[in-house]
């Protein structure tokens, strides 16, 4: 009796996963250009195991069917970053369950009686990008320092920043709890008594950007994360929530080991 196939075609696994038709996904096997586990193929019958073998196309990986959920959030200031405020202020939570002006998932329903964690830090006085899963195994490694995903901010800090303090942050600095490096320090503009920075740095520590610009003299007067990895706040409004892209997961998945 023969045994019953294992696995599921790689051009169906493609084709859900939105690549394309799956006759085109045919085309793109025979190109080779599609690599499963780092190697080549060119088989059009390849069998695979869409949640654990890594699949890419043209270099950038297919994520696995999406038994969770992964959200982009814009965190408005004033909004505390917990799932669980204790003092009751208006949280993350809170976002995801009100139903007015727009802040749906992708697929138009809330996010309700789901549990979600949320990956990073982001003070109660800084806006922009954080990342919600109910994946605890992903956030986990997203969030571990050993990772170390670069974090990308725009910083409004007092005064003119100099060239030569860019030049200093850019060799480091030490703060009370050890050194800090930013990936990339670059003036966006420099107007009256202000300047415009973007700050990258693979960091975590709690207010980071705030303490590492008071150290050179330039306090922060706002501050706006606008990425995390490969995903970008892009034109998400404040208050608002989306679904991960597929390259943008699988961009994160790349960077964790997942």
């Amino acid at each position: 009796m023969t045994e019953p196939a294992v696995g599921v075609r790689l051009q169906k696994v493609l084709a859900q996963a939105g690549i394309a038709s799956r006759r085109a996904c045919e085309a793109l096997i025979s190109e080779g250009r599609v690599e499963v586990n780092s190697e080549v193929v060119f088989e059009q019958g390849r069998r695979v195991d869409p949640e654990r073998d890594v699949i890419r196309v043209d270099g950038a990986r297919i994520p696995p069917p999406r038994r969770h959920r992964y959200l982009a959030l814009n965190k408005p200031r004033g909004v505390v970053a917990t799932m669980n405020d204790p003092e009751g202020r208006r949280s993350v939570a809170d976002l995801l369950a009100e139903p007015a002006g727009g802040r749906t998932g992708d697929s138009g329903t809330r996010v309700k009686n789901e549990r979600m964690f949320h990956v990073g830090r982001l003070d109660t006085d800084t806006e922009g990008l954080l990342i919600l899963t109910n994946d605890g195994d992903f956030a986990h490694r997203l969030a571990h320092p050993s990772y170390q995903v670069p974090k990308t901010y725009i910083a409004e800090v007092a005064g003119t920043v100099k060239e030569q303090t860019v030049r200093r942050l850019r060799r480091g600095i030490t703060l009370e709890d050890g050194p800090v490096r930013p990936t990339s320090v670059k003036i966006v503009s420099t107007a009256g008594d202000k300047t415009l920075l973007k700050i990258t740095l693979q960091e975590g520590r709690n207010r980071i950007v705030r303490r590492t610009m008071e150290a050179v003299g330039h306090p922060v007067r706002r501050l706006s994360r606008i990425g995390i990895g490969p995903v970008r706040l892009g034109n998400l409004k404040v208050g608002e929530y989306r679904e991960l892209t597929r390259e943008e997961l699988g961009g994160l998945l790349d960077l964790t080991g997942g």
